[in-house]
């Protein structure tokens, strides 16, 4: 446990604590994916548009989750601010899910890739754009300026 909270007080200090959480959890929610994917094409001989759309829905689930609660650790004052943040998620992840699918499309269709190189490439490229959507769309942080009384008292 000592060399875990040695490791995380580094990555605080060098402000990459949040990156390396993410690309954990991300990680994880790639694995869901994938797993997801490959158990509906090959155990179900679903196509691959189906299996891709049916992970699609998993991984973004749980990643909404992770996100929310480990990665950003943001806070929702209201039910209507968690749809809110929910229904950004949901946006940006629609549209990584069109980076998805076209690249999908791209390499299986037109350059012949295997499925599964060409699922673990695109989810390299999806991964990126979601800490993009989340850090800057999804999940700000507010920060909260105290006034000081110094500045506000007659001098």
């Amino acid at each position: 446990m000592k060399i875990y909270r040695m490791f995380k007080d580094y990555l605080i200090e060098k402000r990459l604590w949040e990156v390396f959480i993410y690309l954990f959890f991300g990680g994880l929610a790639t694995v869901v994916n994938i797993v997801s994917f490959t158990l509906s094409y090959q155990v179900f001989d679903l196509n691959w548009p189906i299996s891709n759309t049916i992970s699609w829905i998993l991984s973004v689930l749980f990643a909404f989750v992770t996100n929310k609660v480990w990665v950003f650790q943001s806070k929702t004052e209201s039910f209507k601010e968690l749809i809110w943040e929910f229904s950004k998620f949901i946006f940006a992840r629609v549209v990584s899910f069109g980076m998805d699918m076209a690249t999908m499309y791209l390499l299986i269709d037109l350059l012949h890739t295997g499925n599964l190189i060409a699922k673990l490439i695109t989810q390299i490229i999806v991964v990126v754009a979601n800490y993009v959507f989340s850090k800057v769309f999804i999940f700000k942080k507010v920060e909260i300026i105290e006034d000081e009384k110094a500045d506000s008292s007659p001098r």
